[in-house]
């Protein structure tokens, strides 16, 4: 029983946070405002034109800040559609101009200035939204009397209900004034989809949904969608990224109920499951289940790849998104650390390390290309002064060792060497500028080399014998086991699964390791016949072995089926009919090219006729049984396996256990054989080929 990834059940119409939304009735938008305020919604929406900002004369009302807040807008109980409040909060910006001249008018403010002074504001507040596919402005007029208007403070708010937008949209709101006297504020809003939605059930478009299991089995990921039969549904697996738009992984369009088996290597933190309804304006649901999984950040970190471009780039490839941090170093082989590169170097390196959470992910070496694999070198740092002084040092794990120098560390031992080999033009230049400069000086010539070559050869000839004897004792054991064989046939009715018992049960006598879905019924049920014949025949094919497809009436049909449409028909076998589920893996392998020498083909003499086989499926041999008997054992012994002079008899041996089986399937002639009508020349004695 598959073991569940996160214990997580991802029904895409439910979600351990959810949202309790307020209920409106009715069609008709609505506006209120704050007490002491008046307001009034126009009839009907108008054009989206912001215009220019134009001075404002004295003081003026201005939106200041949008609160949104989800309801649901109701017909029925069971009928509601998601919708945006939008609330806007007004203040009173601007003031009251004083005259330049107090004495052109008096030397005192005449009651032509002061009733202003003492008037209510208006104002007509605009919102705009836009949601793909929808885009439309609304107006607000709102009043605020004359004892509420205080320059600079907040006056209330007035509320819009509502605007309906699709489920999981993105909305974007702009409020402004008109004339608009200041920049518009603006919002954005991300709607939930129906899994954050407490009432999901009241919205039609939420009840198509698809729900979605994710469990693990082994190396496998199952993604198993429990939806209705024949209902149709797209599927999207993509990456998804913190910029730009997301790189799509997979997609198909799907008849449910589906498996989708996953390898547990492909997952990945922003590894994103899209699913809809293939239906007009459906609401698409997305999930990223693997955000915190551990085995998906590992995952990650082995697809990364870490390119260096130039002395100064490099370039860190990968499918997500990754916080990382590169230093620059010096790495020498043996598996030490690598050693941190200082000032006075500049940027040009030898090895970039990247590190995650203190811990090193990749490395890669610059000069890799041009030096080849790791050498015992030591690397020298110049460092150059003032009046050409330079001084150099060796950097080892301990530090960098001055030389010469009288320490204990290997590079001081042979400081005098190696500064003899750089005056000499022995050491590689790495890096030059100046500053200083950085040197590669060989140190394999030190290193005491005597009777390397005979313990090299003792070494190799120690190895090819240990491997002959593992090879003989290998082949000993893969003889004694006999060679895999997966019989794969078409379930055409309870007495021809009868008779391919009886072949199978014949076989096993001979050294051949036979795998049968009639055997294994509990684990098919389990597994699903898909999963359940993917791992049989991987299992097969790498230990060798040989794929036997049994062809009657009923398999010929589907195969027909698979090549005219790429899908077989449903309900036409029975629940553990494990050929259906082959057919999408065998064809590959055929149409490819792979199939000579892993697959093999066979019929009864009496039921079907070679030709009767789709020609693809001819690439391979097939044989009729029980007539082609030795020629078919033949062809099931190890590719390399000699000949044997039993072949003979051990044919006569399956063909004496297959007989009875043989003689109960077919009747004499005369008698019917119910069940027997699946395909073109299905029945007693059709196709004979004897």
């Amino acid at each position: 029983m598959p073991v569940p990834w996160f214990l997580l059940s991802l029904a895409l119409g439910r979600s351990p946070v959810v949202l309790s939304l307020e209920r409106l009735v009715g069609p008709q938008d609505a506006t209120h405002c704050s007490p002491g305020l008046s307001c009034r919604l126009w009839d009907s929406d108008i054009l989206c034109l912001p215009g220019d900002i134009v001075p404002a004369p004295g003081p003026v009302l201005a939106p200041t800040h949008l609160q949104t807040e989800l309801v649901l807008r109701c017909q029925k109980e069971t009928d509601c559609d998601l919708c945006l409040r939008v609330a806007v909060h007004l203040a009173v910006h601007g003031h009251w101009e004083e005259p330049e001249d107090e004495e052109k008018f008096g030397g005192a403010a005449d009651s032509g200035v002061e009733e202003p002074r003492n008037a209510s504001l208006q104002a007509q507040v605009v919102l705009s939204f836009q949601a793909y596919p929808t885009a439309r402005c609304v107006l607000l007029e709102v009043q605020v009397p004359a004892a509420l208007v205080q320059f600079g403070q907040s006056v209330g708010s007035v509320v819009y209900d509502c605007f309906e937008a699709a489920l999981g949209s993105e909305v974007r709101i702009w409020s402004y004034t008109q004339p608009r006297y200041e920049k518009e504020l603006n919002h954005t809003q991300q709607l939930p989809d129906c899994r954050g939605l407490e009432v999901w059930n009241s919205i039609p478009s939420c009840w198509a949904l698809p729900w979605l299991n994710v469990s693990a089995d082994g190396d496998n990921v199952h993604l198993v969608l429990n939806v209705s039969e024949e209902q149709h549904f797209g599927l999207s697996l993509y990456w998804n990224q913190v910029q730009g738009p997301p790189k799509p992984r997979w997609h198909k369009n799907l008849t449910g109920p589906q498996i989708i088996t996953l390898n547990h290597t492909d997952l990945v933190p922003c590894l994103c499951i899209q699913v809809w309804p293939l239906e007009p304006d459906s609401v698409r649901t997305n999930i990223c289940p693997f955000r915190e999984d551990p085995r998906a950040h590992q995952n990650l970190w082995q697809a990364a790849r870490l390119r260096l471009l130039t002395l100064q780039s490099w370039l860190l490839d990968a499918p997500c998104s990754l916080p990382a941090e590169a230093a620059l170093c010096w790495r020498a082989p043996g598996g030490d650390p690598c050693q941190p590169l200082v000032p006075p170097l500049s940027w040009e390196n030898v090895t970039v390390d990247v590190n995650s959470s203190e811990k090193l992910q990749l490395q890669e070496c610059l000069w890799a290309d041009s030096l080849g694999p790791l050498k015992d070198d030591v690397l020298l740092l110049e460092t150059r002064g003032p009046q050409d002084n330079r001084s150099l040092c060796a950097l080892e794990p301990s530090g960098c060792t001055s030389l010469p120098s009288k320490a204990s560390t290997r590079a001081a031992r042979l400081g005098e060497y190696l500064l003899q080999d750089l005056q000499s033009g022995q050491c590689l230049q790495l890096w030059d500028d100046d500053l200083g400069a950085l040197w590669a000086c060989p140190m394999d010539k030190y290193i005491h080399k005597r009777w390397a070559l005979v313990w090299l050869a003792c070494l190799l000839f120690a190895a090819a014998l240990s491997l002959i004897l593992l090879l003989k004792k290998d082949h000993a054991k893969a003889a004694a086991r006999g060679r895999a064989a997966l019989l794969l046939y078409s379930a055409d009715d309870s007495g021809f699964e009868r008779l391919v018992g009886a072949l199978a049960s014949a076989l096993c006598q001979l050294p051949l390791r036979v795998a049968v879905d009639l055997w294994s019924r509990r684990e098919l049920s389990a597994q699903g016949p898909v999963a359940w014949f993917h791992a049989q025949r991987r299992q097969t094919l790498q230990e060798g072995g040989v794929v036997v497809l049994l062809f009657s009436p009923g398999a010929v049909a589907l195969c027909s089926e698979w090549l005219q449409d790429g899908v077989s028909g449903p309900g036409a076998h029975g629940p553990h009919d494990a050929f259906r589920a082959s057919l999408s893996c065998v064809l590959p392998d055929f149409l490819q090219g792979r199939a000579p020498g892993s697959y093999v083909g066979a019929c009864f003499d009496r039921l079907l006729h070679p030709d009767a086989v789709p020609a693809l499926f001819r690439t391979v041999p097939v044989f009729t049984l029980p007539s082609q008997l030795p020629d078919f054992l033949g062809a099931l012994q190890q590719p390399r396996a000699p000949r044997s002079g039993r072949l003979q008899e051990r044919a006569e041996q399956v063909s004496r256990a297959l007989q009875p089986a043989l003689d109960s399937y077919f009747h004499p002639p005369g008698t019917p054989a119910p069940g027997r009508g699946v395909g073109p020349g299905a029945g007693p004695g059709a196709g004979d080929g004897t």
